[in-house]
């Protein structure tokens, strides 16, 4: 097989069968020295131009409307946020300076995250170079959470009559409470978490399938735990539409990580659950969800993955996809 980096630049220039969706407002807010890296959108925009994506690759998404809040959060906290009147214990909750730039920054990634399913269901699979900001409540926003652009996301495209079923696959370190909380009373969405237990949010919501993991395990105790699930759920769910998302913060060297993955494991995770949906013919749009390494190219690089890995399925095409990505048999190193 080619180098990965020659396939994606050969693929860059015969053009790309799915969009980007990106604005370069993403990095713009000024947080001050939070340990949020919104500068990362910038450098994975960046990189992926240095490698040959184009202008017309990208999508620049519109900021979510009034009513697209309010399909999964209240209209009292939607007026809170909007017009800056949220209580301290709410702000304290959020653990992000808040600010009207904060506000502008959520209403364009929630957007980013319909323009991502719209575009899945149109052309298979989309990526959002942003999103998955699951731990939001209808009420409440937490833990880097003003809004929850998956839940609105898949709320929107059910009200419109886009999709009957939905999944959510979520990669990120924390569990997504906040999804798991609104899909619970939904029967429509199978909310999948695959997350380290003993971490944020120490009170955890149901969702349809939690993989509790522990600190300190490695790549094999995750890849073990996530193989047997994928493709069966896609399999025996059938949703119209996949949200992944895909963090990178499980990565040994996250700053609020206590998991020992590496950077090739979460390849490999990414590689089973892209390649399944695509092997299957199920829309897929990716979201990045968390990513909070030192050293911030690091994260950039494990976003940047995903990428490749989304860009080599539809390279090869649904026919053309292993049936596994791992064989029961073989042990994984």
């Amino acid at each position: 097989m080619a180098d990965l980096v020659e396939s994606v630049l050969s693929l860059f220039n015969t053009g790309l069968p799915f969009k980007f969706i990106y604005a370069n407002e993403y990095w713009m807010v000024d947080l001050g020295p939070h340990i949020f890296p919104v500068k990362k959108y910038r450098m994975l925009y960046e990189k992926l131009i240095a490698r040959g994506a184009r202008p017309e690759d990208f999508i620049r998404p519109e900021p979510a409307s009034d009513d697209d809040l309010r399909l999964v959060h209240t209209a009292d906290y939607v007026n809170k946020v909007l017009t800056g009147t949220l209580s301290s214990l709410e702000l304290q909750a959020l653990e992000m300076p808040f600010s009207s730039q904060l506000v502008q920054f959520f209403l364009l990634m929630t957007g980013g995250t319909i323009k991502a399913a719209e575009e899945a269901l149109r052309t298979g699979l989309s990526v959002h170079l942003g999103g998955g900001f699951h731990h939001a409540f209808p009420d409440h926003g937490e833990g880097f959470c003003l809004f929850n652009d998956v839940a609105i996301a898949l709320e929107k495209m059910k009200k419109e009559g886009r999709i009957n079923r939905a999944m959510i696959v979520d990669g990120d370190l924390h569990q997504g409470n906040g999804t798991a909380y609104f899909f619970g009373k939904r029967d429509y969405v199978f909310t999948f978490s695959i997350h380290q237990m003993d971490n944020y949010p120490s009170y955890k919501q149901a969702s349809s399938l939690d993989i509790e993991l522990h600190s300190g395990d490695s790549d094999e105790a995750y890849l073990t735990a996530l193989q047997p699930h994928f493709p069966r759920l896609y399999e025996e769910y059938k949703p119209d539409l996949v949200i992944y998302i895909a963090g990178a913060d499980p990565y040994q060297n996250d700053l609020l990580s206590g998991l020992d993955i590496s950077s090739a494991g979460l390849k490999k995770r990414d590689r089973l659950i892209i390649e399944q949906a695509r092997r299957l013919k199920i829309p897929l749009a990716i979201v990045l969800g968390g990513g909070y390494a030192d050293r911030i190219e690091e994260t950039v690089e494990i976003h940047f993955n995903t990428v490749k890995e989304a860009i080599r399925t539809r390279r090869k095409g649904p026919q053309q996809l292993v049936t596994s990505l791992i064989s029961p048999k073989q042990k994984i190193s």
